[in-house]
């Protein structure tokens, strides 16, 4: 199949009448800080600008923080550990039962104003949304079951007791492909085990967040949750310096992990990542081909591919290499590119910046100058927008730039192998260790290949699905720690030793 048999994707618009932005103002948060249960002007005047990613028009401000104002919210942050951390899990629970019901009950807001920010399809944000609610509902009942190993004498004459404890301060940093979830993953698991929290969002996509702040206010403790708006070389810098802040958590690129361990370290203060990925789809020759391409279309276009998890790089055997390409192309074609109001079928927006999008389009400039096939997309469409034809690159040679480092855009690659040895060894070559999939009907590859990956998680016939019981983190350039599951009850909790001398 050649590009000739499909339609050019254009970019369905939305009318003036049907815009997220004629219906954002009703809903949009408040202007300034959270900090101490209420929202305050910064210590600056400088403001940053939000910028919906569909039509390139700026849709509101929001404050630039300073490291004073970090300052201020850690401060508030230390204060309300205290109290909170002495909670029991029952108490904590009910926070975050009321968080959930609070999202649940203002879900559409949240919807318009997601899409508004990033240039969602509707679906996504609905899906994101749903996710969030799920996320605090999960970790309301997990806080109830966290256990700590039961006491005993371990030396003569004395008693052993393991108590687990908040760590104290945390200061979170999230990103901007999923701000409202990434924001909830930190924040329940955290809040959960007892700490407060000092949120740091992205300067690009703050307001789902900012309205979270909004509506909760007054009806969770004071200062257990602030939020502070800015750049990340100041007040991310200033979260991963400050003395008070006990463990940095952040999700995001490979260099701002670098750069916030670095900082952190110099405290020795503890560190939660979760960057970038490359996710490897290892299809062998008995998979079912159709469905292998479909899950890709799904998994690897969602969010228009600006997900740390995306099925972006296929490693398929290359005795059905052609036939596993044209599947995925007459897949690819049948997707929709639009803004988030022009209709339910649309499946594919906007990268979420002009720089991002510079990137993007370098990227592919760059595989067409070194001679890479495009199977389909491969281009930009006309603005306004910062719209990425979906894409596949096929028959992309081992070891290819494009292959092994992120794009974090609606770009697959396709290239081959001969053996499961070399399928094995060319998905670990990667620096990233987050995700991949494997796709077989063989019972014996099923269960042997995904151990040898060195990924954090591995599906098996399917890719990107995610549930709250189960841990998602990563290995190498991915980062460390784990979000979701009680494995992060563990990551944001600490263990204490007390031994009684019983003739003391």
């Amino acid at each position: 199949m050649t590009l000739t048999d499909l339609e050019r994707f254009t970019v369905r618009r939305s009318s003036t009448e049907q815009s997220s932005e004629s219906v954002l103002p009703s809903v949009s948060p408040p202007a300034g800080h959270f900090i101490n249960g209420s929202f305050v002007a910064g210590s600056s005047t400088r403001l940053i600008d939000v910028v919906d990613p569909t039509t390139e028009q700026v849709i509101t401000s929001v404050q630039a923080g300073t490291a004073s104002d970090v300052d201020d919210a850690v401060e508030a942050a230390v204060a309300a550990q205290k109290s909170w951390g002495a909670t029991t899990p029952k108490e904590r629970s009910e926070v975050l039962t009321l968080i959930a019901n609070t999202i649940e009950a203002n879900r559409e807001a949240f919807e318009i104003i997601e899409s508004a920010n990033t240039g969602k399809p509707r679906t996504v944000a609905e899906d994101d949304v749903s996710s969030t609610i799920d996320t605090f509902r999960f970790m309301a009942g997990a806080s109830r079951t966290l256990t700590s190993m039961a006491g005993g004498d371990y030396a003569t004459g004395h008693t052993s007791v393991i108590l687990r404890e908040p760590v104290g301060v945390v200061g979170v940093i999230t990103p901007w492909n999923y701000p409202l979830l990434m924001a909830a993953w930190k924040i329940a698991p955290i809040l959960a085990a007892g700490n407060s929290i000092v949120l740091k969002p992205s300067e690009q996509t703050p307001l789902s967040t900012l309205k979270l702040a909004e509506l909760v206010a007054g009806r969770i403790p004071d200062g257990i949750l602030n939020i502070v708006t800015g750049q990340g070389r100041t007040v991310g810098q200033r979260l991963a310096e400050h003395p008070d802040v006990a463990l940095i958590a952040l999700t995001g690129s490979v260099v701002s992990g670098q750069a916030v361990a670095e900082t952190a370290g110099r405290s020795v203060k503890r560190v939660h990542l979760e960057l970038g990925g490359k996710a490897p789809v290892v299809v062998f020759p008995d998979a079912d081909l159709r469905a292998a391409a479909a899950g890709v279309r799904n998994a690897g276009f969602w969010n228009a591919g600006q997900d740390c998890g995306a099925a972006c790089r296929v490693l398929v055997h290359e005795s059905v290499a052609e036939e596993f390409t044209e599947h995925l192309v007459r897949e690819v074609g049948t997707l929709v590119v639009g803004a988030p109001d022009a209709g339910d079928d649309v499946e594919i927006g906007p990268m979420i910046s002009r720089p991002h999008f510079e990137r993007v389009k370098e990227s592919l400039a760059e595989a067409k100058a070194a001679g890479l096939q495009v199977a389909i997309g491969g281009s930009a469409l006309d603005g306004p927008g910062f719209y990425i034809e979906p894409t596949v690159i096929s028959n992309v040679p081992a070891g290819a730039h494009i292959a092994t480092h992120e794009i974090f855009g609606p770009v697959v690659t396709v290239e081959s192998f001969s053996s499961t040895e070399e399928a094995v060894t060319r998905a670990n070559e990667s620096p990233y260790g987050l995700s991949a999939s494997v796709w077989t009907r063989d019972s014996s590859l099923s269960l042997s290949v995904p151990k040898r990956l060195d990924f954090g998680t591995v599906w098996v016939n399917s890719h990107l699905v995610l549930a709250c019981e189960v841990p998602w983190g990563g290995f190498k350039g991915s980062g460390y720690g784990r979000d979701l599951s009680l494995y992060a009850l563990d990551d944001y909790s600490r263990t204490k030793h007390v031994m009684i001398n019983h003739g003391a």
